[in-house]
């Protein structure tokens, strides 16, 4: 197996460091706010992007030709356990997905490193790790627009948690969703490449 392990560096080596490196990350802040009895900042603050004002805000001058918009932000300066779960949510599930899809792609290196590139388990592996960036970034986007729209319904008083405030927070992951898609070509390709290759391997 050295030449698929030549073949998947220095792939292999960079995702196994950059995920060791945000675990570190993760488990430090998650043991940081529980000493400090809390987690978050002083404050938990959401902008309103779906309405702004022509006002030109004070101490912001533009150029020639150019004009300054108002985009409202709401800030909570005390804010209590419910706006922080929610402040949480609008960010946390994204984290969650990066470190899990890099889970995922270190699994399958590893075990294409150990057991070689074209076996079923690779191929297995993969397509999972597609499935894991198409659904998982639709899943996430989903849920961090919900717990945006909330958290501004929450704090603004002429906005309302409705469909309309979830859809005006919510954005389509193109790219992520593309790369699923893409990821999940090249399994069925490799899982093909399999099939022909055990085929060749039997008239032999």
């Amino acid at each position: 197996m050295t030449e698929d392990r030549k073949m998947l560096e220095p792939m292999a080596t960079v995702v196994s460091v950059v995920l060791r490196i945000l675990l570190a990350l993760a488990i430090t802040g998650l043991v940081v706010s529980v000493v400090h009895g809390g987690w978050g900042g002083f404050s938990v603050c959401i902008a309103d992007e779906s309405s702004g004002s022509s006002a030109t805000p004070g101490g912001f001058a533009a150029e020639s030709g150019a004009q300054v918009d108002s985009i409202p932000r709401y800030c909570a300066g005390a804010p209590d356990a419910h706006l922080r779960i929610l402040d949480a949510l609008g960010s946390l599930p994204s984290s969650l997905l990066l470190i899990g899809g890099l889970y995922l792609l270190h699994r399958f290196l590893r075990g294409a490193a150990r057991e070689g590139v074209y076996t079923a388990r690779t191929a297995s592996r993969l397509r999972l790790v597609g499935w894991w960036l198409l659904v998982g970034s639709l899943v996430v986007e989903f849920a961090e627009a919900n717990a945006k729209a909330a958290l501004l319904a929450a704090l603004a008083k002429d906005v309302d948690f409705s469909a309309g405030s979830v859809l005006g927070m919510w954005h389509f992951p193109y790219l992520a969703a593309l790369t699923g898609l893409g990821v999940l070509t090249f399994a069925r390709i490799t899982r093909q490449g399999v099939s022909m290759r055990e085929d060749l391997e039997g008239l032999v």
